[in-house]
């Protein structure tokens, strides 16, 4: 929390902003974003001009930035589409979910587990069958392994994902929810 009791915000593949839009909206301060497209960052920049501007997820380092309460990630849905060819967390755009992950494990680590408190990640329903519903798994293994390495989350069960779920452990839980964002 900043000074005034209010939850931060970074944002990592930001986009033009809409978390940072909506945790403003929400009584959240935006601290920090990750982008690399010029257009969206001219948007946020002359928009929400306090927000600092890290640029490629690739040179950012979780344990060299501003912790912050809240890490958003709306990493690239490209390889997890069902427009897309489905080359999953293996391809090259959506693989960068990763970063995101490292990012945030180094500024836990920096902050001994204090921060970031919350994690969001906003994707494509594509996720929940790329790669025969493995791609989602994955992810659930990864945002777990920011706490608890131990805990492996099981396939889906019928062998599909259902829209909305949740990982309850010691000390944390992890849930997930499709909305349509029409």
């Amino acid at each position: 929390m900043d000074e005034n009791g209010k939850l931060t915000l970074g944002s990592l593949f930001s986009g033009s902003g809409a978390f940072e839009l909506g945790g403003l909206l929400a009584g959240i301060r935006p601290v920090w974003a990750s982008e690399i497209e010029p257009f969206p960052i001219r948007v946020t920049t002359k928009r929400l001009p306090f927000v600092k501007h890290y640029g490629d997820v690739n040179s950012i380092r979780g344990d060299e930035i501003e912790p912050v309460d809240i890490i958003t990630s709306g990493s690239p849905c490209t390889d997890l589409s069902i427009a897309g060819k489905r080359a999953g967390l293996d391809g090259r755009q959506s693989g960068l979910f990763y970063q995101a992950i490292r990012i945030i494990k180094e500024m836990r680590c920096a902050t001994d587990g204090r921060y970031p408190r919350f994690i969001v990640w906003e994707n494509v329903p594509g996720a929940f069958s790329s790669n025969k519903g493995e791609d989602f798994r994955a992810v659930l293994n990864a945002v777990c392994s920011v706490k608890d390495g131990g805990i492996p989350v099981p396939g889906p069960p019928k062998g599909k994902w259902a829209n909305a779920g949740c990982v309850m452990a010691d000390g944390f839980s992890l849930a997930w929810r499709v909305v349509d964002a029409a």
